[in-house]
Formats: C-alpha cells, sequence, structure tokens
C-alpha cells in the first residue's frame, strides 16, 4: 500500500526552529523525525511513500535527494519529484509533491490521493511516532468495511499527579498516559471514495470530512495501547528520544 505523509504545515509552536527547516526535518538523534516516521512504514513492507509538501518542503527534498544510496530520479512536472533511493535496507520510492504554502491538511490529502490509483492507502503526519503494527491496522481496517479507520492513542498528559489524603502525599506519580481518553495518533487508512467529501485546498481534514463520515458511521478507530508521541513544542523531543530508543 502507498503512503501519503502530510508534511506542509508551518510548524508554528517551534518557531525558533522552523524559521529555518520545516517541522518534518527537525532533528532527532541526528536524523529528521520524518524519516523515523518511514521507518515504521518500511519496516512493514511499506515502502511506497507520497509526501505531499508546502512549507520549506523543498528541505525535505534535498535532505533525501542528496542521500547516497539515491539512486534514479525522475522528474513529472505536473506529478512532483520522484525518487527511488534505499533506506533501512529496502528500495524505496518516494513522490514529493509541492501541495502549496497556505493548503490545508484535507486539501493537502486531496491533491495526494490524485497520485494514488489503489482503491486504499496508508495516511499520517510527518511529525508522529509510534510502534504501531501496521498489519493489524489494516486487518482491523478490512474487518470493519468503514471508509476510514484511525489509530486512536490515549493522550500523554502533560503534568504528573500527586494524590493527597489531608495534608499527606500518599501517591505521587510521574506523567502518564490519560488512559480514560482518545486522541487521533495518525496513521490513517483511507478509502479513495473519502476523498469526495474533502471539497478543496481549505479544508481541514480534521474537520468537516472526518466529522461527517464519523456521523454516517464511516469512521472505525483501531485502538493502540502502547507507544506513541507527536512533536508539538520543544519540550516533546526528550520524550520522542526516550520512545525511539524503545521503538528501534
Amino acid at each position: 500500500m502507498k503512503v501519503v505523509i502530510l508534511a506542509g504545515g508551518l510548524g508554528s509552536r517551534l518557531e525558533e526552529i522552523t524559521k529555518v527547516i520545516p517541522k518534518p526535518m527537525v532533528l532527532i538523534q541526528k536524523k529528521p523525525i520524518i524519516l523515523y516516521v518511514m521507518r515504521t512504514f518500511i519496516k512493514f513492507g511499506h515502502c511506497d511513500f507520497v509526501i505531499a509538501l508546502g512549507y520549506k518542503g523543498e528541505k525535505i527534498f534535498e535532505y533525501f535527494s542528496k542521500k547516497k544510496t539515491t539512486f534514479l530520479i525522475k522528474k513529472k512536472l505536473k506529478k512532483g519529484l520522484k525518487i527511488k533511493l534505499k533506506l533501512f535496507g529496502k528500495i524505496c520510492s518516494i513522490t514529493f509533491l509541492d501541495t502549496g504554502q497556505k493548503t490545508m491538511t484535507g486539501g493537502r490529502l486531496k491533491r495526494a490521493s490524485k497520485l494514488i490509483q489503489d482503491n486504499k492507502f496508508f495516511l499520517t503526519y510527518g511529525d508522529g511516532l509510534g510502534n504501531i503494527n501496521l498489519s493489524k491496522l489494516k486487518n482491523f481496517h478490512n474487518s470493519q468495511n468503514k471508509m476510514v479507520t484511525v489509530t486512536a492513542v490515549n493522550p500523554p498528559a502533560r503534568f504528573g499527579e500527586i494524590i493527597l489524603k489531608n495534608n499527606e502525599v500518599i501517591d505521587f506519580t510521574e506523567k502518564q498516559p490519560i488512559k480514560s481518553s482518545w486522541i487521533n495518533g495518525g496513521y490513517f487508512i483511507i478509502t479513495k471514495k473519502f476523498i469526495n467529501y474533502i471539497k478543496n485546498d481549505k479544508s481541514i481534514l480534521e474537520r468537516y470530512p472526518l466529522e461527517t463520515i464519523a456521523k454516517k458511521k464511516q469512521l472505525s478507530a483501531y485502538k493502540h495501547h502502547s507507544l506513541w508521541q507527536c512533536l508539538d513544542t520543544k519540550r516533546d523531543i526528550p520524550y520522542i528520544k526516550n520512545l525511539l530508543s524503545k521503538m528501534f
């Protein structure tokens, strides 16, 4: 299955870093975070990527096109730039598609979907990592017969918790995922007919399109109980480093 990665946002909460590079190029252990995102898919044999570029997208293309293992470059003016290279021991195909500076997430997906002939494909963001079992996700999606499956994760808590009895601390707990709540963890499987719910470049994927199919009972959730973290601010970087030590 092809993999679409949304990698065009401004990354405004990382402004001091993203003034120079786009958020998917933020370095974690000397490698851009998008590379680790791709590694998750490559591990399960999914090596055909479409990266939807926007803000400073040329930085992402330059990184991959200059890698020593790049051995083929094809230019397709209306369909982006396509390269083949070896990543983590596998031959991968990457199409870089400029989806516009101001295009929203839904609009980027709609543009990228035009490069995909298959009925279904993976979709994720360029800044979220997790040890999702993509084979189980795919099997779950096939069993549900829905337009879209989203990976649901427990959100990481911002603060630890102290349990008090009068003035005495009876329990001191560091930050733990909030087990009673679920959020969008990315790692979708999309069927092509869902694209009809995306109007144009101004469409935000997480609003009207997904909200509408949820009301139509066409959105299923694959619950992921293990490792997950997104890069939102600088304080997330140490957590991502720790996560990577457990993932790979």
